[in-house]
This record gives C-alpha cells, structure tokens and sequence, in this order.
C-alpha cells in the first residue's frame, strides 16, 4: 500500500467545477492585480484569525519579510528567532539587516523557549518572533509579558498554524503583525505561493499596504522604498473555493492525529510527551532504558490544528532507520528539520547561540502523514509499519 505524506489530488478534484468557474470570473473581469477577489479573501482571512486588517501578499516568507520592514528593521537591530523552525523565519530578519539571535526550543511543544529568549536580550533586541510551528501556538502570555517588559514588536509567524488558537483566540492577532502561507501543504492551501499579513494598528496596516507595492502612495510617489509583495487575484479566487472547507479539513487532521495516539500508546517503548515539562530543557534528555517515541502533545489551553503530526524518535540513528523502514514501505515521512538555524552555513559568522535542545531535536523528530483524506487503511498500515519497527 502506497501511503504518501501529502496527497492533494482528493481533496482538490472534488472541488474542480468549482476552480474552474472561479478561473472564468477572473479571466472574465480583466482584473489580474489585487481587485475585488483579494479584497473579498482579506476580509473573510481577518474574521477567521480574528484582527481587524488583512493583506494579501505573494507568500509567507514574504509575509514576514513585509512584517518586519514595515516595522522599520534594519542594522544594528537584532531579533529573538527560534532556531527549530522552516528558514523563512531567520532568512527575512538577515534580509532587513537585522541580526537573528537563535532561541532555543521546547522538548515538548518544539516552539521557541521563552526562558531562554529572556537570557539572550541585549539592549539592541528590537523584536521577538514566535513561530507557531506544526500548527500548534506559541505560548503567548509569556511571550508578551517579555515582550512589554522589555519594549520589544512581536511577529507572529503562524505559516503552520492559520485557524490554530491559544487560550480561545486566533494566533496572528496577539502580537504587532501575524503572518500566514497558502503553501499547498498548509491547511488552508493554494495553487502555489501566497500569504497573508494580519494585524490590529491602523498605522502599521496602512504602512505595510504602502510597503506590498513598491511604497508608492499616491502611485509613482515613492516615500519608502518598499516591494512587489502582491497576491495574485487568480490564487485568492482558488483559496475562496477552499476557505469555506477549512474547518472539514482541520477536523480531519485532528482526527487522524487522535488515531495515531490511540493505537500508538497501547505500547509500554512509546509515550506521549509531558506538558508539565514543557520549556525544561531536562525532558529533552531520554535515558538509553527509556521510551523509543514520544508522541506530540496538544496543550489543553491550545486549538492544535496538526499541520504537521511530528514525534520523537529516541537513540540514535533509529530516527534514520524509522525513516527508511516507512519509506521502504512506501510510505511518505519528512524530518522537519534535519538543520537548526544556529547550525546553517549561511549563518556561521554570527555569533554562537547554545541551542542544545535544538540539536537533539533535530536529530530525533520524523513527521507522518496526517493530511485530512488519510484513509482508515492507510493509517493503519502506518502504524503497522512502525509497530514492526519497534518489534525489531
């Protein structure tokens, strides 16, 4: 049985009358640059993440990249980064001008370690960004206590996490800008790159809409110099077919990550992570005697949406093993992600960051498919798959 880590094909064809009829509106209106259609998206984007504006842009890492100009970012600046988290987030700092300073992450919920973003604060931190990553939210109450305390914007980059809520309210709105991605594997998927940048201040939303086309206001009056950061109206009118589908395929996912937990823990080597842990750096320590997997955990106080459906795998080089054992089995798995920030080449003349739970992260986590069409079968012969690795 073939069991891929993302199949589209089920969840887009059914909608294929749908496209294409939203294809001849487009075509039809000779609107091809932001218009009507992107609009719509913004307004419907910033009732479901709760802010008050949305704007559509060409992606999530552009996204961010506007979040943090329109801020005002820029050399001299440094920026609290987790360093377990997709490059988008560190690339868009460095691209400003700004220094990224790597944070380390949480053994338990693998987002950013609010303790240790406290120790690396230095009178140049201008920012903090929180990634929500695999769908799951940061936690956000210390987060803007540090954030007031010490003066700092917060970024919310929530490309993994659109719909997911922390203490019943939607990510994206807590901090100065939230940023999202359409990237056909998120929840909410497109037809290719696409973002979107929430937020709640008038000025910063007026700013960034000045910023998502080359700063120009009125046209070819240029007071900043911004860049071409444009939704295409043809990929919001894709998305407005699916938006309507979003809470089905969140549900899905939630559902087959339920499964994974049920049949997986009946094993005395396999445990769910511990939420009373959650930032120790001690849980990320498992004894040579201990479990061989610990499952994700959804914080009670938090609306996973299970972007992603990532555990650990314990010992060492059994997460390679694992890895190829499932793919042999052609069955789809991805190591989200094999290098932390500190790590990249790219980023080695900075100073070092000691990110000791990243590192092992890194060498443990290995994700299944949870995508929301997953058949009944095919996760079974997933978790068939694993329980003989584990007989082994």
């Amino acid at each position: 049985m073939k069991v891929p880590l993302l199949d589209l094909t089920p969840q887009n064809h059914p909608l294929e009358d749908e496209f294409v009829a939203a294809f001849r509106e487009v075509l039809h209106s000779n609107r091809f640059i932001l218009g009507p259609k992107v609009e719509e998206l913004e307004e419907k984007l910033a009732t479901l993440c709760e802010t008050k504006h949305a704007i559509g842009v060409s992606s999530g890492t552009d996204a961010l990249l506007l979040a943090f100009m329109a801020l005002g970012l820029g050399p001299g600046d440094e920026v609290l980064c987790p360093t377990f988290t997709f490059f988008a987030t560190a690339g868009c700092i460095s691209r400003t001008g700004a220094t990224p300073v790597f944070v380390d992450a949480c053994p338990v919920c693998f987002n950013i370690d609010v303790n240790d973003a406290r120790r690396k604060i230095t009178e140049n931190t201008k920012a903090i960004v929180p990634v929500h990553l695999f769908g799951q939210a940061a936690e956000m109450d210390s987060i803007m206590a540090l954030a007031k305390e010490h003066n700092l914007h917060v970024v919310e980059d929530a490309a993994q996490a659109i719909g997911s809520k922390y203490k019943g309210k939607a990510v994206g709105g807590f901090g100065d800008f939230g940023t999202y991605s359409f990237f056909p594997s998120k929840n909410l998927g497109g037809f290719g790159d696409g973002g979107m940048l929430v937020c709640n201040d008038d000025e910063l939303y007026e700013m960034a809409k000045i910023l998502r086309v080359h700063g120009s206001k009125p046209k070819y009056e240029h007071k900043y110099i911004g860049a071409n950061f444009r939704l295409d109206p043809l990929q919001a009118a894709m998305l407005l077919v699916k938006l309507p589908h979003y809470g089905s395929y969140t549900e899905g996912r939630k559902q087959n990550a339920a499964l994974y937990l049920e049949q997986l823990l009946q094993r005395d080597d396999v445990v769910q992570a511990d939420p009373s842990n959650c930032g120790c750096s001690e849980a990320a320590k498992v004894p040579s005697d201990g479990p061989r997997l610990t499952l994700p955990v959804a914080y009670q106080h938090n609306d996973h949406i299970w972007n992603q459906f990532t555990m650990r795998v314990h010992g060492s080089g059994q997460r390679d093993a694992l890895k190829a054992h499932l793919q042999s089995h052609d069955i789809g798995c991805e190591v989200y992600y094999p290098i932390s920030m500190h790590q990249q080449p790219c980023f080695a003349s900075l100073p070092a960051s000691a990110c000791p739970v990243a590192e092992i992260l890194s060498n443990e986590v290995l994700s299944l498919p949870v995508f929301p069409e997953l058949t009944s079968e095919q996760q079974q012969f997933v978790v068939d798959q694993i329980q003989s690795f584990l007989h082994n």
